[in-house]
């Protein structure tokens, strides 16, 4: 639990509190280009570093790039291209000042044009974009360097498609050497790191730099640096083949909900998976004794899930792992009161490449350590906590779609939200509706945050939310039992009074 995070957010909460909507609601618009559109060429990029890393399941894009205003007045918009293919996969796009790190991130919005299917049936599917928009206008002939960042899911390919049980497993990305960009670009160089130093297979290139192209130096490929003027739009289509005997998790859905409860003093998380491996799948049916002898030696190769570890926060409790058929025993949980919880889990069955697993966790831990009483407003609380936790695996995990939500005590009101630390923030689209449980009277408030394209390393990322939670909301519910127990007796006592026999009556 980060109080940190929570106490420095006090301030900007309790200055907000009477706002009527939300202090951070974060939402992706979506502009329409003409069919025929091409980006302004009011820039130029001087120098652009790319940093591809494949040493997880998904894609990692860093570009450091200084760009500069070639056009005669101020400009204040920058178009990064991406394929109509590509672009629903992109998740976590962030844009900053490479050299201010303390300026908040540059708005970034989605735009796009919808593919044209001609009259001899071909489809044209035409490059979609992301416009980033700079917090001060660049002035003629001035230069930004610019550092942008982005996540690609399901980029990776497993080649062979099908393997052997203990074979090990060989991926393969395709991109382009040159950097797609919407403007030209002078010098630029492409770094990829991969997981492993066995690369059998990658396409190298001739006439682009006077040396090797690529440069192969242990776990590390490099295209470039090439010297000579690219025009926009240019790409060199390259390939990479490497070995990742890991698996390739994927969750098309995680839904993880958080109840509070003030008078239990308790809130409690739960998480459900829907997962698959992406991995290459198996060649010859399931072998359960090549399986067991394998899991004697240690270092086997293997691209199947064997076992998911969850680290929990400090006073975590009550753990419980359940799946579509009961509750699983294989799993095992370490408890800690001052540093990270432990649950490690197996699941019934090995999960290889294709192969699909749906299950839930849940475990309860201590309010005190995420929610704080404001002094002013009062019976106003801030409540702080992780946007995801989850399985933390040393091949990563993405998360095609996400619904996060938190169940306020009944009663709740005026809900506010940010989210505080982090990078790569996803696009978060905010409802808020009621939630009826067990002796619930009107309900209680929920707040539900959907994203898609989540990585596993948005972990550092917490939720603000504070609410109002006033005595007589507290009381709702013990009153109500009050009443509705009081009205059973009342009614109970005035049937009692009420003669039934059937007797003949005395005249």
């Amino acid at each position: 639990m980060k109080l940190q995070a929570a106490l420095s957010a006090v301030w900007l909460l309790t200055a907000a509190c009477s706002a009527q909507s939300n202090i951070t609601t974060q939402r992706q618009s979506r502009q329409i280009l003409q069919a025929d559109f091409q980006p302004p060429q009011v820039f130029e990029n001087v120098n652009l570093v790319r940093t591809t890393n494949l040493e997880k399941g998904y894609v990692r894009e860093t570009i450091n790039v200084v760009v500069s205003n070639t056009d005669q007045k101020s400009q204040s918009e920058y178009y990064l291209p991406f394929e109509y293919d590509t672009i629903g996969r992109v998740g976590g796009i962030e844009v900053r000042d490479k050299k201010d790190a303390a300026k908040p991130s540059f708005n970034v919005r989605l735009a796009g044009m919808a593919s044209v299917t001609g009259v001899d049936g071909t489809t044209t599917k035409p490059s979609q974009y992301f416009i980033v928009t700079f917090s001060e206008p660049l002035a003629p002939k001035a230069q930004l360097t610019l550092s942008i960042s982005y996540y690609v899911l399901t980029a990776l390919s497993p080649l062979p498609a099908q393997i052997h049980q203990n074979d090990r497993q060989y991926l393969t990305y395709s991109f382009s050497a040159y950097f797609p960009s919407a403007y030209p670009t002078l010098k630029q160089k492409t770094n990829v790191k991969l997981s492993s130093a066995d690369v059998p297979d990658y396409t190298t290139t001739t006439g682009l730099t006077k040396g090797k192209d690529p440069e192969v130096q242990g776990t590390k490929l490099t295209y470039g640096p090439y010297d000579s003027r690219v025009e926009a739009g240019a790409i060199h289509p390259v390939t990479i083949r490497y070995e990742f005997t890991k698996p390739i998790l994927v969750a098309s859905l995680l839904e993880r909900d958080i109840e509070v409860s003030h008078w239990g003093g308790n809130i409690a998380l739960e998480e459900r998976y829907w997962l698959r491996n992406d991995a290459a799948t198996l060649m010859d049916n399931f072998n359960r004794v090549l399986w067991a002898q394998s899991n004697f030696y240690q270092g086997a190769p293997s691209s199947a899930l064997k076992e998911l570890k969850v680290p929990l926060k400090p006073g975590s409790a009550d753990p419980y792992f359940t799946d579509d058929i009961g509750n699983v025993s294989t799993s095992r949980f370490r408890p800690s009161e001052v540093r990270d919880a432990s649950l490690e889990l197996k699941p019934r069955y090995p999960i290889f490449g294709g192969w699909k697993y749906s299950f839930k966790i849940g475990w309860n831990n201590a309010l005190s350590l995420f929610v704080r009483k404001l002094k002013t407003p009062s019976d106003t609380y801030i409540l702080s906590v992780p946007f995801l936790e989850g399985p933390k695996m040393s091949e990563g995990i993405q998360y095609e779609r996400m619904e996060f939500r938190i169940i306020l005590p009944e009663g709740s009101k005026l809900v506010k939200w940010e989210t505080s630390g982090g990078t790569n923030l996803p696009v978060l689209i905010e409802s808020q509706d009621l939630h009826k449980t067990f002796m619930d009277t009107v309900g209680r408030t929920s707040l539900t945050l959907a994203a898609t394209n989540v990585v596993d390393e948005l972990r550092d990322i917490d939720v603000l939310v504070s609410y109002e939670y006033t005595l007589m909301s507290a009381l709702r519910k013990p009153l109500s039992i009050i009443a509705g127990f009081s009205s059973v007796f009342v009614v109970a006592w005035l049937l009692s009074l009420v003669d039934t026999s059937i007797g003949r009556k005395q005249k």
